[in-house]
């Protein structure tokens, strides 16, 4: 006997058939990119498990329709959307699942904002170019140091900073929790609002594009690739950011344009830049970005794709998207569960 189990998911075709991949043979999967509230409605009255991929309003309605219902998954820690009070009322199961992927990018975005806030790659050259920096070197001891003895100026930290998140999701949430240690202010923008309760959670606050661009220290672009968002943090966008400030993306990649960040940073409008992901990947060896990286003055960060790290696990990478449900069917004990 299959059970019947409904997955309400945002992501590519490539990643649904990853997902479907992982699938233990006992489930009976229906898989659905961004349904019609109806179309949900009209699935759930036959469905045991319901698997809810980043966002989704699950609401009391939605609740009651599924009849047979015996767990809610969501995938990734935002459960702001899933009426707890109504899933208890019918004694079914809630659990989330943080994702590693997602706090790992997270992770990374702190490192590039602090290695473009710090200037690292100008500061390992000057370390390596081993100059003469006026002073002769002496053993240090506890009454002995010589403090910042290349003279750099514009050596910025990340703590008490505006920071401005485009394209707020899991990951968005995984950076302002990151965010709060640093006691920075964080604005965030998104095609649809979060409620206030979500917004408090995360301490943030909503703005426009414009309103964010102007007002930030440190822009974090973590837009997905659709249509709407190809190639459009552009001229516009890095003319409406505030003077000096950083821009790091983890986003999708084709999003930006890298000519015109190119020209942000000769122009000086930007004081740095950190890209993981590209609009040509792997980058091509005449990419301009990367002759624009070769000069450590330019303070621009490059990683290849790697945000979300290397993470090693046994069997398939998304078996986890399961393991509750499999739990379940097998008497053990749930993890991260809510209700």
């Amino acid at each position: 006997m299959k059970h019947s189990t409904l997955f309400l998911t945002q992501r590519s075709e490539r990643q649904q058939q990853s997902a479907l991949a992982a699938a233990p043979a006992k489930l009976d999967i229906t898989m659905r990119r961004d349904p019609s509230r109806a179309e949900i409605l009209r699935l759930l009255p036959e469905m045991e498990f319901l698997i809810s991929e980043r966002a989704g309003v699950i609401d009391a309605e939605m609740i009651a329709a599924g009849k047979k219902l015996k767990l809610i998954q969501r995938l990734g820690s935002q459960t702001w959307d899933i009426d707890l009070a109504a899933a208890r009322r019918a004694g079914i199961f809630v659990c989330y699942l943080p994702l590693a992927t997602c706090q790992l990018v997270a992770e990374h975005i702190v490192l590039q904002m602090l290695a473009t806030a710090k200037r690292v790659r100008e500061l390992m050259q000057i370390v390596a170019e081993a100059g003469d920096w006026g002073v002769p070197p002496r053993r240090c001891t506890e009454d002995y140091y010589v403090g910042n003895w290349s003279h750099r100026a514009n050596i910025r930290g990340l703590r008490k900073s505006m920071v401005g998140i485009v394209g707020f999701g899991e990951i968005g949430g995984e950076l302002a929790q990151r965010l709060r240690s640093f006691d920075c202010t964080v604005l965030y923008n998104k095609r649809t609002r979060l409620p206030a309760t979500a917004e408090a959670e995360f301490s943030i606050t909503y703005a426009t594009q414009n309103d964010l661009l102007e007002q930030s220290d440190f822009v974090c672009s973590l837009l997905p690739l659709s249509p709407e968002t190809e190639q459009s943090v552009n001229t516009n966008f890095f003319a409406a950011m505030k003077p000096g400030a950083i821009f790091v993306h983890c986003g999708a990649g084709a999003v930006v344009d890298e000519t015109a960040l190119i020209d942000a940073l000769r122009s000086g409008k930007l004081a740095g830049a950190a890209l993981d992901t590209y609009t040509y990947e792997p980058m091509r060896p005449d990419d301009p970005l990367l002759e624009l990286a070769r000069d450590p003055m330019q303070n621009l960060m490059l990683t290849p794709s790697i945000a979300a790290g290397t993470l090693t696990m046994s069997g398939h990478p998304r078996a986890g998207d399961y393991a509750n449900i499999v739990a379940m069917l097998e008497g053990k004990p749930l993890e991260y569960r809510l209700v």
